[in-house]
């Protein structure tokens, strides 16, 4: 989870309460376990994933609307209707105010079919019309500009962030983009069937939609983008070399841009943009893919460059044009690329639609309704349990010097942590939305993003702002804050259960919590210190000690096939490996001190270790569609599925003990080559 912020990924029904690991639970408490999914005929010393889940997989299809289904995608769906009864009832509230309408009119935009099959493709035609209007390519830095405005994919993309190395300045970022499919890979392998294939679909896909839009010479059309994208994907860095936080940091002076990227007109794209004069500089992500790009620009003919921008244009926004061109672009990105074989209810995806403009507007009034106070308390309490255990932890080292230890037990020391929902809302006065122009309400609210992005710049370090919304399942660490969030939405079963006993809450978000603490320690967190910038505080005896450790992941990790022919990538997810190794490893210390050396009960007849590791392992329950899994493959730092809850279990002495794991077994790995990190 990491591209600067680190997720934790992406259930079981919703739990009535959270309890931490100081709460008083139900008086006979219950072990949180789906015992009913064990299967007894796969021992859990040879594969935990299959022994904890066998029933559930083999009795489980995925909807036919999901490109996976698991305890992450359960919970999101359980928390759909719940959100769906806000924005609706924002929506028929006249005396919710103006948020409340502006919620409520964006999704009857969305939901309202029948003028969308009215207009057809007219609501993009202001902005397919500036695009042909273009007759020099000295005009492109400005249309660029506004494509990065208005949410709609162009050769390179701009963000506004926090200076990897001074953390109190936020900084203009120019990084690579451009592409229609979810990774170079796609466009270059070409001795992968499956990725040839999906290629070769996708120039059909296109043509198809240039048809719908009425382009004369649509195949001849496609076939020129498809070409054009390669060429860009042969420029991009790897997903691999994404991850070098040092190598993506190039500062660069403003005045020489042109040096980086000769022979475009920067000055007009940053004007464009609203950043000059507010920054003398900016960071370029990856300085020899600008430079291949911007040559590549001026190689291509004009008429290619023009299709292009217009396809992107329409592919951005298809799904809110009309029937033909919202079923065309699902046929392609939700069966070709993911194997979905039905689109989600329409309301469903009006409620996608709307939370992602309004985000926390929506959340506020699903905390208001979905997220009793004592949840944040008791959370609160874990969090700070874990800290001071990690704190232990580093001390307790064998393989770190204490020059280092200080320099880590520092930057622990200043860790700081968000639960629930942020301390002040975001401001949507000045989003204009119109119940009856969706196209529209959805490029203003890009634009609304873009402002608030540009106008940080120059500004103080907001360290209020949260990067998501309380109704979102999931959890992250951003370095360059040096902080750990955990969204209202996680808190509940199965990675929290009010009616547990304390050993499967620990495993589960005690997992989570340790996760992201862990994040701050990973390979590519290890490089910030404690106030976010990127500082080597390492002495070069203990990179020597953890760079051999994080190599014995990655050999482990590269061995994991989840598909005949595909490979999980462990240097692309060492820094979530990492994590979920780390975190369980804490977690579990963290569980055995809270027990102040009392003997849990036996509860379903495991002991409270085993209920420890088996409620780690089924928050990682879930099942993916092969074109899904392939995609996460290439592009997904996280490991599937069913590694994240064998792998970590095979480096954890504790696992070993809990279920009497010997030489022979499958999960057995000799101490020797188990990775201990954390």
């Amino acid at each position: 989870m990491l591209s600067l912020i680190a997720g934790l990924a992406g259930a079981a029904d919703t739990a009535k309460s959270t309890a931490p690991t100081s709460a008083k639970v139900a008086s006979k408490p219950v072990s949180g376990i789906a015992v009913e999914y064990i299967d007894p005929a796969v021992r859990v010393q040879d594969d935990l994933f299959s022994h904890m889940n066998g029933k559930w997989l083999a009795t489980t299809e995925i909807p036919a609307d999901k490109s996976s289904w698991g305890s992450f995608a359960k919970l999101r769906d359980d928390i759909q209707p719940q959100l769906r009864a806000i924005i609706e009832g924002a929506a028929a509230n006249k005396a919710g105010g103006a948020e409340a309408q502006r919620i409520g009119d964006f999704y009857a935009s969305f939901m309202d079919e029948a003028k969308l099959e009215q207009l057809g493709i007219t609501p993009l035609n202001a902005e397919l019309a500036k695009v042909a209007a273009i007759t020099d390519k000295k005009q492109l830095p400005q249309l660029i500009s506004h494509f990065n405005q208005i949410g709609v994919t162009a050769p390179y993309g701009y963000g506004v962030h926090q200076d990897n190395k001074d953390s109190t300045k936020y900084v203009a970022d120019l990084y690579q983009d451009g592409l229609s499919l979810p990774d170079r890979d796609y466009y270059l392998k070409a001795d992968d069937a499956k990725l040839a294939d999906t290629l070769a679909k996708y120039e059909q896909h296109l043509t198809k939609m240039l048809t719908l839009a009425g382009n004369a010479n649509a195949a001849d059309t496609a076939r020129a983008i498809v070409a054009f994208e390669k060429q860009l994907a042969q420029l991009q860095w790897t997903k691999v070399e994404l991850r070098d936080p040092i190598k993506a940091y190039n500062k660069v002076d403003i005045a020489k841009l042109g040096d980086v990227a000769p022979g475009y007109d920067w000055n007009a794209y940053l004007t464009d943009a609203g950043v000059a004069g507010k920054v003398s500089y900016v960071i370029v992500s990856q300085p020899s893919y600008l430079k291949g790009m911007t040559a590549l620009l001026e190689s291509t003919p004009l008429e290619t460059l023009k299709a292009y921008f217009q396809w992107q244009l329409l592919r951005s926004n298809a799904a809110y044009l009309s029937k033909a061109f919202v079923d065309e672009n699902f046929a392609f990105y939700g069966t070709v690329l993911s194997g979905v074989t039905e689109q989600r209810p329409r309301w469903k995806r009006g409620v996608s639609v709307t939370e992602g403009a309004l985000g926390e507007a929506v959340g506020k009034l699903y905390v208001a309704e979905h997220f009793p106070a004592e949840r944040k308390a008791r959370m609160e309490a874990l969090v700070k349990n874990l800290l001071a255990t990690y704190k232990t932890s580093i001390d307790k080292l064998d393989w770190m010097t204490p020059v280092t230890k200080k320099q880590a037990q520092a930057k622990l020391a200043k860790f700081t942590y968000k639960i629930g929902y942020p301390n002040k809302w975001r401001d949507y006065s000045a989003l204009t939305i119109s119940k009856d122009d969706l196209v529209g309400n959805v490029l203003r609210s890009h634009q609304f993003d873009y402002n608030k992005e540009l106008n940080k710049l120059g500004k103080p370090i907001d360290r209020d702002e949260w990067g998501m919304t309380p109704q979102t399942v999931n959890a992250y660490y951003n370095p360059e804050m040096n902080e750990i969030v955990f969204p209202a939405a996680i808190l509940q079963a199965p990675f929290f259960n009010a009616d547990a006993d304390d050993a499967v809450n620990y495993g589960a978000i005690g997992g989570v919590i340790g996760h992201e603490i862990s994040h701050g320690f990973d390979d590519q967190g290890a490089q910030y210190d404690g106030d976010g910038n990127l500082r080597d505080w390492w002495t070069a005896e203990d990179h020597k000690a953890f760079a051999a450790k994080t190599k014995m992941l990655v050999d482990q990790y590269n061995e994991f096939s989840p598909l005949p022919g595909y490979h999980v990538n462990g240097q692309l997810t060492l820094g979530e490996n990492i994590a979920d190794n780390s975190g369980v490893a804490i977690a579990y210390k963290a569980y055995k001190l809270s027990l102040h050396g009392k003997k849990p009960p036996v509860i379903d007849g495991l002991t409270g270790d085993q209920r420890f590791y088996m409620g780690f392992a089924q928050v990682w329950r879930m099942k993916m569609r092969e074109a899904a899994q392939i995609q996460q493959i290439k592009t997904d730092p996280h490991s599937p599925g069913q590694f994240r809850a064998n792998g970590p279990m095979r480096n954890q002495p504790g696992f070993y003990d809990a279920f009497g794991v010997k030489p022979g077994d499958k999960m057995y790995l000799a101490p020797k080559d188990r990775v201990i990190m954390w």
